[in-house]
């Protein structure tokens, strides 16, 4: 089994903190790097931990609020500094290629890579990338303005050749990606080799469910049934739940209630507001008192799964 790697460079929500930079993470699967988000700081905690990113050549903008997205005219400009030279391209909201011609006619005219705006409609579950490996799509969510959340998902993956019943079943090469794709075989004589007797079960792919800014909405449950990992902000307690609603938020129980509902393997909260950065801890408790299995997201932390 592949793994999958999630670095929070920023887990925190409109007002930075001694702690928390605003939102931000950096995905790696398949020896592929997504950026998902870009608040302000985000290309301060890349270059504090060390990272590459040359791999790096997609990012993808939940919605249009400053903690979400204030980092990213910086980074396109640092990208320049550091001799980037491949094409970066940049999956927003509808209104994304309008809010940033300004400031790159402005600040990153003269860069020597080519930035490509990309908008999606927030309101639809739809794949807006894949490649071979990998498939990317938007999470419809609830918020002041539009947003969604992204779902990465790893593409099937070939099954395994029981290499002595190949040879047993004297298979030409020729016939080896098909049966790897689940097809049987026919041997000389015209008989059926079923492909259950040529193969054994693929390795399991990996998903990822990040779902920032929005209000408790169930409607996002069976699009993120099952992940692997799920991100869901957690704003603010229990004990903010109706000031959560005003400002459409998620307390921590409600992020871990859907945690539980979609039956997911684990679960990260982050986003919290400010007044939590000297007692997170009663955030976090109040989550795992519905899903146990939940951690909180800290800056520069690194999961895999």
């Amino acid at each position: 089994m592949s793994t999958a790697r999630l670095t929070i460079l920023g887990a925190g929500s409109a007002l930075p903190t001694r702690y928390n930079f605003p939102s931000s993470q950096l995905l790696e699967l398949r020896e592929k790097q997504y950026l998902i988000d870009c608040g302000e700081g985000t290309q301060i905690s890349m270059r504090q931990m060390g990272l590459k990113t040359k791999r790096l050549n997609r990012i993808f903008i939940s919605h249009l609020h400053g903690d979400h997205c204030f980092g990213l005219v910086g980074l396109i400009s640092s990208f320049a500094l550091l001799n980037r030279t491949a094409d970066l391209y940049i999956h927003g909201p509808k209104g994304i290629t309008e809010l940033y011609a300004s400031q790159m006619e402005f600040f990153c005219n003269q860069i020597p890579y080519t930035v490509h705006f990309v908008e999606h409609d927030t309101t639809q579950f739809q794949k807006i990338h894949e490649d071979r490996s990998i498939e990317i799509y938007t999470i419809p969510l609830k918020h002041r303005v539009p947003a969604c959340g992204f779902l990465f998902k790893e593409k099937a993956k070939d099954r395994h050749i029981k290499r002595e019943m190949i040879d047993y079943h004297k298979v030409p090469f020729s016939q080896i990606n098909l049966i790897k794709q689940g097809a049987d075989f026919i041997n000389e004589e015209g008989k059926l080799i079923e492909n259950k007797l040529l193969t054994t079960e693929p390795a399991k792919t990996i998903s990822y469910a990040y779902c920032s800014d929005t209000i408790y909405t169930e409607t996002i449950i069976p699009w993120i049934t099952g992940v692997d990992l799920l991100y869901h902000e957690a704003t603010f307690a229990d004990s903010e739940a109706a000031r959560a609603k005003t400002t459409m938020h998620s307390t921590a129980k409600q992020a871990a209630s859907i945690a539980q509902q979609a039956n997911v393997k684990q679960l990260v909260i982050g986003h919290l507001s400010s007044r939590y950065s000297s007692n997170q801890n009663i955030v976090l408790q109040e989550a795992k008192s519905v899903f146990e299995n939940t951690i909180l997201a800290e800056d520069k932390m690194v999961i895999e799964f």
